[in-house]
């Protein structure tokens, strides 16, 4: 699969955790964004990545410098041609491929932009980066999961793309998403896609052996908890879903807006809020998982890695989108006849509340770029335009991605690839539909409230006093890091 996250402090947390595995999911994380995540975190060999010459050339391995970390596609300038630099995160080894043959493409098809290609492994991305912005020397275009771009807004780090780009390529981007990419109702990145943080997977076969209907998956936490039961025997649990605080912190977002319609901080994060009552359910439901043995005592891998689902030793499974690729990845065709997908349960069963948050990745160009427009029409070019380009990438992705625009899915329903997928379907109208933005706010805030659901599950501290201890690191976080007023006034 890949490394989760997407997220960047998803995937921080999660390596402090231990929790995180790399691998090539057809695709997707975590989000932290995320994925997560998320958005891609990064699965293959960083010594050596496939590029693009930029030149019209073939795709070619180049090695990576190991000093610098950064692999660059070699080639010429077309003369007169408008020279760009693209930087582009490590993600799953198709990604690199598709992202190369599509900077080929580009600078084939004109003489106007010429795009140099960078690959840059994602555990030096942070650290390329900023040295790159320190020296100068900053990529016009690069990748920037939704977690980053309110932060970035506010440093002065991206173009705002509606003086570059035309205003019906930003109509094309789902209602639930516009937002992802806007400060204060400007666009200054474009969405590329999104993978939900949490689906339900379950295994039709031993659902029907326990005297349940699989056509019939639970739409409560209540009703979820008694297919558990119903599902663990002496082998098998009945299900897995996060319990370390590294993975609680970010894949139990889509939750805490189910619980409670809001996260543990106020829109404008001046001040906690996790002592609502409404957050002791969602604690509780895990609680209830955790201490009645529903789920792994001990799990050996972390929330993003499907592979306790995929060995046989649960039942059902709550993971991202980015498990269907692990799925269909592990060549096992019992296994993938015998698994259904869901929305993930509502507290009270309304189906229209969010349970995932959408992590996921963007293209920003910054705003140092001396040539801004030349860039952005490579953006538009990639993402914005022809509907079959992205839908030939998430096809690539075995549809554990899933796309940003409405154009995008109608060139995807008359694929029968798409139309034939036994998740595709499910995932983007159920899940993804009213899926809600990864929060932007320091993942110290997160990460509070995931040890506060470690906390309760495991019995450390009863659910007030869990909660009360996580308001109270939250409103320390907002002190030491000045929060108060920096929300973007809605959660």
């Amino acid at each position: 699969m890949r490394t989760r996250f997407r997220r960047a402090s998803g995937l921080v947390a999660a390596v402090v955790a231990g929790a995180l595995v790399m691998t090539a999911c057809g695709g997707p994380s975590a989000p932290v964004g995320g994925g997560a995540a998320g958005g891609g975190g990064g699965g293959g060999d960083t010594t050596a990545q496939q590029t693009s010459d930029g030149g019209g050339g073939d795709v070619t391995s180049s090695a990576v410098d190991t000093k610098s970390g950064v692999s660059e596609a070699a080639g010429t300038t077309a003369a007169g041609a408008v020279s760009v630099t693209f930087w582009q995160q490590k993600f799953e080894d198709y990604q690199q491929k598709w992202f190369g043959e599509k900077v080929k493409e580009f600078n084939s098809s004109q003489s106007k932009v010429h795009v140099n290609y960078i690959v840059v492994p994602s555990d030096v991305w942070d650290q390329k980066l900023k040295a790159a912005q320190t020296a100068g020397t900053q990529p016009d275009i690069a990748t920037t999961n939704y977690g980053a771009i309110r932060a970035g807004v506010d440093e002065g780090k991206f173009a705002d793309l509606d003086s570059l780009m035309p205003a019906d390529v930003f109509a094309d981007i789902k209602d639930n998403v516009k937002s992802f990419v806007q400060v204060d109702g400007k666009n200054y990145a474009y969405p590329m896609l999104v993978e939900p943080s949490t689906v339900l997977y379950y295994r039709t076969d031993l659902v029907k052996a326990a005297g349940l209907d699989p056509t019939k998956p639970p739409k409560t936490w209540d009703e979820l908890i008694t297919w558990a039961k119903k599902l663990t025997t002496d082998k098998v649990k009945g299900m897995t879903i996060a319990s370390v605080a590294a993975d609680l912190g970010w894949s139990s977002w889509g939750l805490q807006y189910n619980a409670c319609g809001h996260l543990p901080v106020t829109g404008d994060w001046s001040a906690g809020r996790a002592t609502e009552p409404c957050f002791e359910k969602l604690l509780a439901f895990y609680q209830t998982l955790f201490q009645q043995k529903l789920i792994p005592q001990q799990p050996k891998v972390g929330y993003p890695d499907a592979s306790p689902y995929i060995n046989g030793e649960v039942a059902m499974m709550a993971d991202g989108s980015w498990a269907v690729g692990q799925i269909k990845d592990s060549k096992k065709k019992d296994l993938l006849a015998n698994t259904a997908v869901a929305e993930f349960p509502s507290l009270d069963g309304d189906a229209s509340k969010p349970t995932a948050t959408l992590g996921g990745w963007t293209l920003t160009v910054d705003t140092k770029s001396k040539n801004q427009q030349a860039a952005a029409d490579f953006v538009k070019w990639l993402l914005a335009d022809d509907p079959q380009r992205m839908a030939d990438f998430f096809k690539l992705s075995g549809f554990s991605k899933y796309t940003v625009r409405t154009s995008v899915d109608k060139a995807l329903a008359n694929t029968p690839e798409a139309s034939n997928d036994p998740f595709m379907k499910i995932i983007s109208e159920q899940v993804v539909a009213h899926g809600k933005a990864e929060p932007g706010y320091p993942w110290d805030i997160s990460l509070a409230f995931g040890t506060a659901i470690e906390s309760a599950m495991k019995g450390k501290s009863d659910v007030p006093t869990a909660l009360k201890t996580a308001d109270t690191a939250i409103n320390r976080v907002i002190k030491q890091q000045e929060l108060a007023g920096k929300g973007p006034g809605d959660n």
